[in-house]
């Protein structure tokens, strides 16, 4: 197991997300967390259905009511607990998650 400190669970503001790059094991990846209170969701920035990074507009990575994760790409809608696709063109396909833990104030990805 390989674990790295990804930032201070409040440099996620509550209720929103914010991208990140970090090493996952021997590789670097861009991956972007969501926090909802003191949990927190980590995922691989790469939309399943063409590999595009979510947040390619800049606009951010959840939708105008923060409810869901949105590729602005092409408008797809992931669930944010779970990273399933409910609307767009990759429905049911999932986002691939990052096995995180927050402790001590501090959110880590562990590589596995």
């Amino acid at each position: 197991m390989n674990e790295t400190t990804l930032c201070a669970l409040d440099d996620i503001p509550d209720g929103g997300s914010a991208g990140f790059v970090t090493a996952l094991g021997e590789r670097r990846a861009a991956v972007f967390a969501v926090r909802q209170g003191d949990a927190v969701f980590v995922y691989e920035n790469s939309c399943p259905h063409i590999g595009s990074p979510l947040d390619s507009m800049a606009r951010g990575f959840l939708n105008d009511d923060e409810t869901h994760i949105e590729c602005d790409t092409h408008g797809a809608l992931f669930q944010i607990e779970d990273g399933v696709c409910i609307a767009g063109p990759c429905a049911g396909d999932v986002l691939s998650a990052v096995t995180s833990e927050v402790r001590n104030g501090k959110v880590f990805v562990i590589a596995t």
